[in-house]
């Protein structure tokens, strides 16, 4: 596979910025970095190919080379059209990595770039909202018996890879690495919570001390997304659908009501449920003047635009990555990145560190799947715990901290019923 001549990015000049942006990360990604020493020794993927979609930004980038360092011909594409970084796709395709991909394409070029990805017949893969995986069952069909399995990034993925093995139309085994501990407990939470915020800010630059931030959604990327709005001096409300996350975040301090209701108090709104049309026609009827939308969810469903559309007299892009919908009856609501990942869109994602556990466990799922496909059957699977547990592990080391290890004797007394 002929990276140079078969990738197509938008400008290959760019290589040089895309460098220092890799460099950066690989400083700030010490778990991955041990991967990859073991990964070059073992080389677990020699000889096969690779076919990544993920936000195609340097931490993914790096990632990648992770992967081709194991001996793969990786093969990656953007998962959104505006989280891809043209001169990163620059860096990775003068480092061997065939890329399809660029920022802000066309819908058709999108879906082509994906296409063209499922084309190289890869092997293994890892997926960030299921894209590749719909691609393989729907369109390209023909390819699938040479998919040994993968790994999926996202909620929104493992919602679709479960509806498909509950349909039994899953080909191929998956590891559901966002349902790891290291991955949700962290990236969701902590990474989110940082790059939502980060992406609002450095867009709008207003404040959001003393405003109201209204939550839609309170798994970990919703908790996040809470506690770092709490700690930038916001009241938050959280709305849900799950009584139980409801209950907790009325114990985490915030405020629960439905969205109807919590729409007449939001200055910033940030959906995070991986569901349709969470803020529609009848919560614009009532927010205020100058409110402003975001999503943190993987598609641009969320916010529904095309009701907002219906409502309104005019829409222009008043800041990069921020348009104005005038209402017929005057108000102005904005929405930010067009209803994209306002943390990858209108930022540049979760931090180097965080990403570094998520990546990991991409690395070690794709290859445990590898090395166990053949009786893993049609079906999504958990990441191992010794894998969650070693990048822990790994993690501790990098910060230069150790813990407790059990005795023989609390071994034993944790294993048996009659020890008092």
């Amino acid at each position: 596979m002929n990276a140079v001549n078969q990738s197509v990015i938008a400008d290959p000049t760019l290589a040089n910025e895309g460098r220092l942006k890799l460099d950066w990360v690989e400083q700030h990604m010490p778990v991955l970095n041990e991967i990859r020493k073991q990964f070059e020794k073992d080389q677990p993927f020699k000889g096969l190919r690779v076919a990544i979609s993920l936000h195609l930004e340097a931490k993914t980038a790096y990632l990648a080379k992770v992967i081709q360092a194991g001996g793969a011909q990786v093969a990656i594409t953007g998962s959104n059209p505006l989280s891809t970084q043209d001169d990163v796709c620059a860096a990775l395709v003068e480092d061997g990595v065939t890329v399809f991909a660029k920022y802000n394409p066309s819908p058709e070029e999108y879906h082509h770039h994906l296409q063209l990805t499922v084309d190289t017949c890869p092997q293994l893969i890892i997926d960030d909202g299921g894209d590749l995986v719909s691609i393989l069952h729907s369109e390209k069909r023909e390819l699938l018996s040479h998919v040994r399995g993968g790994a999926e990034e996202t909620t929104t993925g493992i919602l679709r890879l479960k509806a498909m093995e509950a349909e039994k139309q899953l080909q191929f085994p998956m590891i559901a690495v966002n349902d790891a501990q290291c991955k949700f407990l962290f990236d969701n939470r902590y990474g989110t919570g940082q790059s939502v915020w980060d992406g609002i800010n450095r867009t709008t630059n207003l404040v959001v001390s003393g405003k109201t931030v209204v939550v839609n959604g309170y798994g970990w990327c919703g908790k996040g997304v809470a506690m770092r709005a709490k700690g930038l001096g916001a009241n938050v409300i959280v709305t849900e659908i799950d009584g139980i996350k409801a209950i907790e975040a009325v114990m985490d301090g915030f405020a629960v009501m439905p969205m109807v209701e919590a729409a007449k108090h939001g200055d910033f709104f940030v959906t995070v449920t991986g569901n349709r049309d969470v803020i529609r026609g009848e919560h614009y009827d009532v927010m205020k003047d100058g409110a402003i939308l975001s999503n943190a969810g993987h598609f641009d469903i969320e916010v529904n635009i095309p009701e907002l559309l219906e409502r309104s007299t005019s829409r222009r892009t008043v800041r990069k990555n921020i348009e104005e919908f005038q209402l017929k009856d005057g108000r102005k609501i904005y929405l930010l990145a067009e209803g994209r990942l306002v943390n990858l869109a209108a930022g540049d994602g979760h931090p180097a560190e965080i990403m570094d556990m998520t990546f990991a466990l991409q690395a070690l799922a794709l290859r445990f799947v590898n090395e166990n496909y053949e009786k893993l059957g049609q079906n999504v699977h958990n990441v191992p715990r010794e894998l969650d547990e070693r990048v822990a592990r790994l993690k501790l080391q990098a910060l230069g901290l150790a813990i407790d290890t059990l005795s023989d004797e609390q071994n034993a007394y944790l294993a048996s019923w009659q020890s008092h």
